[in-house]
């Protein structure tokens, strides 16, 4: 949900289920493992990290030839470190999305390789990283980005620890296995950053942003009401951000990397990030862009993921399912991308030494989130795959392989 010619709905069913057993997809009769997915080890804990992605070009009759805004990067052994692991996806949007995502796809990863505390402080790198890789967007003479941008959702693995960082409305889910029946329950590592919710939107008012749907600013509605309902349920004109005394940029995000008009009332570039210990009842965890989760809840792609023994049956079921759903409500559906990853063989049993040497990480913590100081300024392997998504049921699934780059000197 980016641009303002985008009047997009959510209806999110409950739960997806297509009743009752696991599935082995194709890959377990027919295909190679290494020629599909990667298999991760982590050595300081002992278990491995299964994973797949999928992305799709959306579907859009009035511009056919538009490309697919959305990318992804894996990148694995971050500083030749084994434990140490990094998965983003990356959802562009306006004339330059593709420009800006594969650039902060990039950057991003490339910054974080460089930042010699990476392990010691994931937070501060994140921060740090994310900061710079804005500024370089904003300064590179190739790519305007004063009404482009990208969302970011970034998981970075150290050891049986999680940091998710995330600029915008694409999302972050894990599993909990509970009871003995093994029920799964999906649990957001991150939440999306929109006006819907009410912190962001005070946020950017105190900048200078002017909250409403279309509807609201084209006079349909009272502007006056500021309530409109939750993200949920909102029907297809969400909030906006509009300038004070324009009709733009018209975002339906309050975070992303680029947007330079935008960020002049208060969209950031400033991750929220939040840090998970994982344990054995922690299946798998999901990164997505929003053209997944338009009409599809949390729990209902965890519970699809859920039925297939293979993350990337499990990629091509969410994807297409999501595809299903934006046609039934729109004439056009959005880019779609998937990162799933299957957490094998976790115990979480043993007190381990540090993951600083290759070795392992200490003890649990509880799941906590670091929120930054969020004050506007003023002023590998890397994957992008597009395609006409009109043949949904027809997946090509994407080879993943170390992509070890030589770290950069730390911008300042």
């Amino acid at each position: 949900m980016g641009c303002v010619c985008c009047k997009c709905r959510r209806r999110s069913p409950s739960s997806w289920s297509d009743g009752g057993k696991k599935i082995i997809g194709k890959k377990d009769k027919n295909a190679s493992s290494d020629e599909l997915f990667e298999v991760i080890p982590i050595p300081s804990h002992n278990f491995k990290l299964e994973c797949a992605v999928l992305t799709r070009r959306g579907y859009y009759p009035d511009t056919p030839n538009k490309e697919n805004q959305d990318c992804f990067c894996i990148k694995t052994c971050i500083q030749g470190n084994p434990n140490v692991h990094f998965f983003g996806v990356f959802d562009g949007h306006g004339h330059a999305g593709k420009q800006c995502s594969n650039f902060v796809k990039s950057r991003l990863v490339e910054i974080l390789c460089s930042i010699d505390t990476l392990v010691q402080d994931p937070v501060h790198a994140f921060n740090l990283a994310f900061s710079t890789t804005n500024t370089e967007l904003h300064d590179n003479p190739e790519i305007d980005d004063s009404m482009s941008g990208t969302t970011a959702i970034t998981v970075l693995v150290i050891g049986d620890k999680l940091f998710v960082a995330n600029v915008g409305d694409s999302r972050a889910v894990i599993t909990l296995k509970t009871g003995d029946h093994g029920l799964v329950v999906a649990h957001d590592l991150s939440q999306d950053q929109t006006p819907f919710r009410n912190d962001e939107c005070e946020r950017v008012k105190e900048c200078g942003a002017r909250v409403l749907s279309v509807d609201q600013v084209e006079g349909v509605k009272d502007p006056s009401v500021q309530s409109w309902g939750d993200e949920e349920n909102a029907g297809s004109d969400p909030p906006r951000l509009w300038m004070r005394n324009a009709m733009y940029p018209g975002t339906a995000f309050t975070r992303s990397v680029g947007d330079s008009i935008a960020e002049k009332i208060g969209v950031v570039a400033v991750p929220e990030v939040s840090e998970v210990q994982l344990t054995a009842n922690n299946p798998f965890f999901v990164l997505a862009s929003d053209g997944v989760f338009e009409f599809l809840s949390s729990q209902a792609v965890v519970d699809m993921v859920d039925r297939y023994m293979d993350p990337r049956s499990a990629c091509a079921a969410v994807a297409a399912e999501s595809y299903k759903l934006w046609l039934e409500h729109e004439n056009r559906t959005d880019d779609i991308t998937i990162i799933v990853v299957h957490v094998n063989g976790l115990s979480n049993s043993d007190d381990k030494k540090g993951v600083e040497e290759g070795g392992s990480s200490s003890g649990g913590i509880q799941p906590t989130e670091v929120k930054p100081d969020v004050t506007p300024p003023r002023s590998e392997m890397f994957g992008s795959v597009g395609s006409n998504f009109s043949q949904y049921l027809h997946f090509h699934q994407v080879l993943l392989t170390n992509d070890q780059n030589q770290p950069v000197k730390q911008p300042r």
